[in-house]
């Protein structure tokens, strides 16, 4: 039964897509050609090549082929997903514009052929020129503006994820810190995505734009990476590098899941970082504890609450760690003050925010559940492609404040 489920989702899933790129196709190709020249056939193989290469690098990204086809496969795979999502929002948003641009040229050509009709014709009016139909002009001005919005929209959206996230600030008050902790400042960095895309260089960044802000603590909050040990060890190398006055944490995502979470939560402590897996340690003012993603079920080692804050001292401020929003529920039922949080990515492409906000109890930003904080960062990496768009990569430093202070 199950496999029947899995193959009709797939159908479904292939039919939207196919479906999706006719479409895009029949509007930016079929309508603005006049036949199989060289333009139509172009812009059928880019429609054709496109969704492939997209399907190819998700295959080889989940499925663990050779890195280097991960690599090959990942930039042009990866951009097209982003592509087609803005070239068929901007082929819908064409639809409005296309019979409003039609009604203006015939009224002009209404204006112009009655201007003509009451001129005096003392000569032979020449011929016309040949040139396309107005239907023809129209498809290939508004295929024109929307195939442009959507590259411009990509390409500026690709280059804020490349050039490295920007550091947002954020103060927190909290009625159990001590006037000794007030001021602690957390970096909190989340869904970095090392992988076929993001590389060595991009975590270098990410590590220079976290040192620049001198934290008391480093927070690495699950989403580090998107593939083996063996392929992304040398990527993760910079984050031996991250310094801060009570060290660097971390904390699993759903993707460590993917990608060999064991490996990983060795290969983090040999880079220096402190790993909380369903643990807690006692810092100056208060405690800092950690929970594994809700993915590690599938492997039995899900998020274990009372492991990590049953047999805390109450009357002492908590900072949770915990990459999910979801998690909150759990935290605000054992008195965690503030829980640190990933995974949305902030929705990552416009509109994905309103899916991530169907899925999620929060999508970015600080927001207030009982007695308990929850600050959800838009992550400083990006899944898939390399873009975001309406939702800019952030790393976040999150500064304590004593009420009694």
């Amino acid at each position: 039964m199950a496999i029947v489920v899995i193959a009709l989702v797939a159908l479904v899933a292939v039919a939207v897509l196919g479906g999706a790129h006719w479409y895009v196709w029949r509007r930016l190709v079929r309508d603005t050609t006049r036949a199989w020249g060289p333009a139509r056939v172009t812009g059928t193989v880019v429609l054709i090549a496109g969704p492939v290469l997209m399907i190819a690098a998700l295959a080889a990204e989940r499925g663990g082929a050779p890195f280097w086809l991960q690599r090959v496969l990942g930039w042009p795979g990866f951009l097209w997903m982003a592509l087609v999502i803005y070239l068929l929002l901007a082929v819908l948003a064409g639809e409005v514009l296309r019979p409003l641009l039609r009604r203006f040229l015939e009224r002009r050509g209404r204006a112009g052929t009655a201007v003509e009709e009451t001129a005096v014709e003392e000569t032979e009016r020449p011929a016309p020129e040949a040139g396309p139909s107005r239907r023809l002009f129209v498809s290939r001005v508004v295929g024109g503006a929307a195939a442009a919005a959507a590259v411009g929209t990509v390409g500026y959206g690709t280059y804020g994820v490349l050039r490295g996230p920007g550091v947002k600030r954020v103060t927190v008050p909290l009625a159990k810190l001590p006037r000794s902790a007030h001021g602690f400042r957390i970096a909190v960095v989340s869904d970095i995505h090392l992988g076929p895309v993001l590389g060595r260089g991009f975590a270098q960044k990410v590590v220079d734009t976290i040192n620049s802000t001198q934290p008391d603590l480093i927070a690495v909050v699950g989403d580090l990476v998107d593939g083996s040990v063996k392929n992304l060890g040398p990527a993760a190398a910079p984050l031996a590098g991250l310094r801060a006055r009570h060290g660097s944490f971390f904390v699993t995502g759903n993707h460590e899941y993917f990608s060999g979470a064991e490996q990983w939560l060795e290969e983090v402590r040999r880079l220096g970082i402190h790993t909380l897996e369903n643990a807690r340690t006692e810092l100056p003012g208060f405690d800092l504890a950690g929970v594994n993603d809700i993915q590690g079920e599938s492997e039995g080692q899900g998020p274990d609450f009372g492991k990590a804050l049953g047999d805390r001292d109450a009357t002492r401020a908590c900072v949770l760690l915990a990459h999910q929003p979801v998690q909150i529920h759990e935290a605000v039922k054992h008195n965690v003050d503030l829980q640190l949080s990933g995974h949305t990515h902030g929705g990552q492409l416009w509109p994905g925010n309103f899916i991530a906000a169907a899925a999620n109890p929060t999508v970015a930003g600080l927001e207030r559940y009982g007695d308990t904080e929850l600050y959800v960062s838009r992550g400083a990496g990006a899944w898939g492609p390399p873009t975001r768009v309406g939702a800019p990569s952030d790393i976040t430093i999150v500064e304590l404040a004593s009420k009694q202070a």
